[in-house]
C-alpha cells in the first residue's frame, strides 16, 4: 500500500513521540494526523495537529478514516491523581480512540498496552490495561495489533524511580532475562514505536498480541 494516512494518539508520550516522528521519516506515510489534549511543539509538511477531548471523540469521526490508527495514550496512578482518572485514560480515552477508528472504518489498529494485561488480574494497572484490550477485541476492526511491552526505557517529561533504577541495572540483569523470561526485559521505547511501524507496514489482518524478547 503508498500513500498511507495515520493517526497518532497520545503523540506526547514516550513512545506515541517517537512513533509520531518515525511517521514523518518514512515515506510510506503521506499524511499524519495528531490527536492531543494540549497543543504540539512541533511542525513538518506532512503533520496536522488536533486539539481533541478524548471523552467526546463523535465529532472527530473523519478524523479515522485513515489506514492506521496508532494508540499510544497512557498514564500512571501517581500522575494522573487517583485510580479513577487512570482508569479514564488508560481504559475510557483507549477504547474510545478505538470506537472511532472501528466506526470510521480504519484499516488498522495499533495499541501499546503493557506486559501483564489481563482483565482477571489482581493488580489494578494490570486489570485495567486488559479490560480495555478485551473491549478493542471486539471492534469490527480488519486489523488489531496489541503491543505489550515490559518496563519502558527512554526520555520522560517526569521522573519515575522505578524506571531510572531499572535503567541503571539493565546493563547487570539483561542476561539474566533469557528463554521465557525474555519478554520481561526492559525495552527501549524506541524499539516499540519502531515495532509498531513495522507491523503496520506488514497489513496483517485479524487481531495479534507482540510481546517484546
Amino acid at each position: 500500500m503508498s500513500s498511507r494516512t495515520a493517526v497518532v494518539a497520545g503523540a506526547t508520550g514516550v513512545v506515541g513521540s517517537l512513533v509520531l516522528k518515525g511517521l514523518l521519516a518514512r515515506s510510506a506515510w503521506e499524511s499524519v494526523h495528531v490527536l492531543s489534549r494540549r497543543p504540539l511543539n512541533f511542525e513538518h509538511p506532512k503533520l496536522t495537529v488536533h486539539e481533541v477531548d478524548f471523552a467526546q471523540l463523535d465529532q472527530q469521526r473523519d478524523l479515522f478514516a485513515v489506514d492506521d490508527v496508532f494508540c499510544c495514550l497512557g498514564t500512571t496512578i501517581d500522575k494522573a491523581g487517583s485510580k479513577e482518572a487512570f482508569r479514564r485514560v488508560d481504559h475510557d480515552y483507549v477504547c474510545n480512540v478505538a470506537e472511532a477508528a472501528a466506526n470510521a472504518g480504519a484499516r488498522q489498529f495499533l495499541l501499546v498496552s503493557a506486559l501483564g494485561a489481563d482483565s482477571a488480574s489482581r493488580w489494578f494497572y494490570s486489570r485495567v490495561k486488559g479490560e480495555a484490550e478485551e473491549t478493542i477485541s471486539t471492534l469490527p476492526l480488519p486489523a488489531t495489533h496489541i503491543f505489550r511491552p515490559s518496563l519502558l526505557l527512554g526520555a520522560r517529561e517526569e521522573k519515575r524511580t522505578g524506571e531510572s533504577i531499572a535503567k541503571f541495572l539493565a546493563p547487570l540483569t539483561s542476561p539474566l532475562y533469557v528463554g521465557r523470561l525474555a519478554k520481561y526485559r526492559p525495552v527501549q521505547a524506541a524499539a516499540v514505536a519502531k515495532r509498531m511501524i513495522d507491523v503496520a507496514k506488514e497489513d496483517k489482518k485479524g487481531t495479534h498480541v507482540h510481546y517484546f524478547d
